[in-house]
C-alpha cells in the first residue's frame, strides 16, 4: 500500500499530513513491523515474527496482479551479510524485490 492510499483511509482518523504517515511508516520500518517496497514506492506489513528490527526481506512482486508476497531465505540473508563483510560495508537494512510472474499469473 503506498503513503496515499494510508493517508486515504486513515483521514477520518485524524490524519491530514503525508508527512504524518510517512513519519509513522518510517517509525514501524525501524521497528521492523513495515517493509518499503522500492520498486513499487509502497510499504508491506511484515508478516515474519522473525524478521524484528534486522530488516532483511525478500519480495517477490508479481508484475502482472502486483502481488507482492514476502519471503526469507537463511541462505540469502548470509550471502548478503558476505558481500557486505568482502566491500567493508555495515547494512543497516536489506531489501531484494524479485519481479516476474506469480503462480496464478503465469498459469
Amino acid at each position: 500500500m503506498g503513503a496515499y492510499e494510508l493517508l486515504g483511509l486513515l483521514r477520518q482518523e485524524g490524519l491530514r499530513s503525508p508527512l504524518q504517515i510517512y513519519r509513522a511508516l518510517d517509525r514501524l520500518v525501524e521497528q521492523g513491523l513495515v517493509h518499503r517496497i522500492e520498486s513499487l514506492s509502497a510499504f508491506a506489513l511484515c508478516v515474519h515474527s522473525e524478521c524484528g528490527t534486522h530488516g532483511r526481506a525478500a519480495f517477490a512482486i508479481c508484475a502482472n496482479c502486483g502481488r507482492a508476497s514476502e519471503v526469507h531465505d537463511l541462505a540469502l540473508e548470509r550471502v548478503l551479510r558476505r558481500i557486505a563483510r568482502r566491500q567493508g560495508f555495515q547494512t543497516n537494512s536489506a531489501t531484494v524485490e524479485l519481479s516476474g510472474l506469480c503462480e496464478a499469473c503465469a498459469h
